[in-house]
């Protein structure tokens, strides 16, 4: 895509100043203003033509003029309804021949259902508002199976977390549930000076591979299972599952049987550790 389609700092200031936007912490907003950000992102989530890709809290529309002119369609979610009502006119004005590729829903991307997309998407790619980056992860995977591709930028420690590899420091429950839909890994670090107004913590970048055989069946089962075993850290599994299973021994028979030494603390366990539980406890 050419220079001069994508927003820059000066025209950020102007839109917001046009919308009489301030970016509020509430909502998580920092607008991205440098196009070399945006076309590393486009880059780093290797979309192919075909692609149906869903934005989540577009703003002022940086990253969505860097995806339109590279995949089938776009469908943007933005909660505020200055900026989604703003965002088809930005896109005519500056990229007017993919114009037709865009929908935006004025919706707040927790409470999305497939039913509210015009098309099922095949990837999700978003700076996501960072108050709510792996809730809103975590719903548009559950709610839409169809995406097999996630490139989001989040802060840089919910990056670290949400890639982070069993036994490591800051492995947990973003960690897990996120591995639970496919290969995690991270993408990069992005600088502050790429936001206005710049925030006071760096972005990383998470890339998601989705996997066909994630067993979307047992997801009820396994997360209570996985929020249990990580909510007193320093207990082992035993302990910790005793009320999912309704005593000690009974979490121990549980973990002995799926092949789990009981007197581990849950960041030792693989997503497949906590899938075998749940097929166990699922019957």
């Amino acid at each position: 895509m050419g220079q001069s389609h994508l927003l820059g700092p000066a025209e950020i200031r102007e839109l917001a100043a046009e919308l009489d936007v301030t970016p509020t912490k509430k909502l998580g907003q920092n607008f991205l203003h440098d196009p070399n950000t945006v076309r590393r992102i486009v880059a780093a989530a290797e979309l192919d033509p075909s692609d149906r890709v869903v934005e989540v809290g577009p703003g002022l529309g940086s990253l969505t003029l860097g995806l339109l002119d590279t995949v089938e369609s776009v469908t943007a979610l933005e909660i505020d309804p200055r900026l989604a009502g703003r965002l088809p006119a930005t896109v005519d004005a500056r990229a007017a021949e993919f114009a037709d590729r865009l929908t935006v829903v004025n919706a707040d991307a927790l409470q999305v259902a497939r039913a509210d997309l015009p098309v099922g998407p095949t990837a999700l790619v978003a700076n996501l508002p960072y108050n709510v980056s792996v809730p809103v992860l975590l719903h548009m995977l559950a709610e839409l199976p169809s995406i097999r591709r996630v490139l989001v930028m989040v802060q840089k420690e919910v990056a670290d977390r949400l890639a982070a590899q069993p036994g490591s420091k800051v492995y947990g429950v973003p960690s897990v549930k996120a591995a639970f839909y496919g290969d995690v890994s991270r993408a990069g670090t992005i600088g502050k000076h790429v936001f206005w107004p710049a925030p006071n913590i760096e972005s990383g970048l998470v890339r998601i591979d989705v996997s066909d055989s994630a067993p979307r069946d047992l997801r009820e089962t396994v997360f209570p299972l996985v929020d249990a075993a990580f909510a007193q850290r320093r207990k082992t599994l035993r302990s910790t599952l005793a009320g999912i299973y309704g005593s000690a021994a009974a979490a121990e028979d549980a973990l002995r049987a799926a092949g789990i030494d009981p007197g581990l603390r849950g960041e030792k366990l693989t997503v497949a550790d906590f899938i075998r539980l749940g097929e166990a406890r699922h019957g």
